[in-house]
């Protein structure tokens, strides 16, 4: 028996709003949603061209929906865009509290001047030249002993830290000297070197060493083994080690030694100041207690702090340049 089929060719545009439900066209059952524009041309549905652009818009939306919101999540556990001068903020908030309560009549002008008459005070003390002498020699100091601790520091840890001798010889003394408070040694450098100038500076090269040690030393014990066993099969030769593997795992470390080396040095300096001193901000703070001056005692204070944040400043912002490789929370 011999069937024959016709074919017919429907050309034409086909606009199906509605929804139905269905496994495929050729089943009788057609699932469409929107809009449908097209030319059929054959004898079934499964032989045409349709372009539809509703469902796909909608998949896509309903496919990045929860990517989306994951994304936004992920990005509200970071601190954020850093503020410019942020650490200025906290400062600045104090001086106008003081300045307001001093304004209300808050606070004894006796005990605690005003924020403008200590500014005034400061600016006669540096029209007289004293303030200018006193900042000059406190520099010199900090600055010698900074020296001297920042060096001893840094040689130490690389001896105790990379040779298993130095660690025996070293670790233990510096732990048994960071145990013994600092300035409790004065009267000893006293009797050992004189009451002159030497024995501050040494008492403040103490102050800076310690925290370099402990945090490169520890930073340097830290490494990871995995780059040691790395450099051991790449060949490396011991100077090689320590330029490629030690100083820049070692650095985040010492960094963070150096910025507490840094606060130490002005932290001494306050007391060794006041121990048969001639000169120097110490000096003028223990004079000015003996007249009862408190804005000049503000004056030293306020200035330890500025050369104190300043310093921190310089030292943060060489870590950021050196390590700008690392990809931290802060950065």
């Amino acid at each position: 028996m011999t069937t024959s089929a016709s074919t017919s060719t429907n050309t034409g545009t086909t606009t199906t709003t509605g929804t139905t439900t269905g496994a495929s066209p050729t089943a009788g059952t057609t699932a469409t949603t929107g809009t449908t524009t097209g030319t059929t041309t054959g004898a079934s549905p499964t032989a045409g061209t349709t372009a539809t652009t509703a469902p796909a818009v909608t998949a896509v939306a309903a496919d990045d929906g929860p990517r989306v919101r994951r994304r936004q999540r992920r990005r509200g556990l970071t601190p954020g865009k850093p503020w410019p001068a942020s650490r200025l903020v906290g400062p600045l908030l104090l001086i106008v509290l003081w300045a307001a309560a001093s304004a209300a009549g808050q606070l004894d002008t006796g005990a605690i001047p005003a924020p403008w008459t200590v500014l005034r005070t400061g600016v006669n003390l540096w029209t007289d030249g004293t303030l200018t002498t006193d900042v000059l020699t406190s520099l010199e100091r900090a600055a010698y002993g900074f020296a001297i601790g920042l060096t001893a520091g840094v040689v130490l840890a690389l001896a105790s830290g990379l040779t298993r001798s130095g660690e025996a010889l070293i670790d233990g003394t510096v732990q048994l000297n960071r145990a013994i408070p600092t300035l409790g040694l004065i009267p000893l450098f006293i009797l050992w070197l004189g009451i002159g100038e030497t024995f501050k500076i040494a008492i403040i090269a103490i102050v800076v060493y310690i925290p370099i040690y402990l945090n490169t030393h520890a930073a340097l014990s830290g490494i990871d083994h995995r780059f040691v066993e790395l450099a051991e099969v790449q060949g490396l030769s011991k100077v090689q080690f320590i330029r490629q593997i030690v100083i820049p795992g070692a650095l985040p470390g010492f960094f963070v030694g150096l910025r507490l080396g840094v606060t130490g040095s002005w932290l001494g300096l306050v007391v060794l100041e006041q121990i048969n001193a001639t000169s120097g901000l110490g000096y003028m703070m223990f004079q000015a207690q003996n007249y009862g001056q408190s804005d000049v005692i503000l004056v030293g204070l306020l200035i330890y702090g500025v050369f104190g944040l300043l310093s921190d400043t310089v030292v943060r912002l060489i870590e950021r340049r050196v390590l700008s490789w690392r990809r931290t929370l802060s950065s």
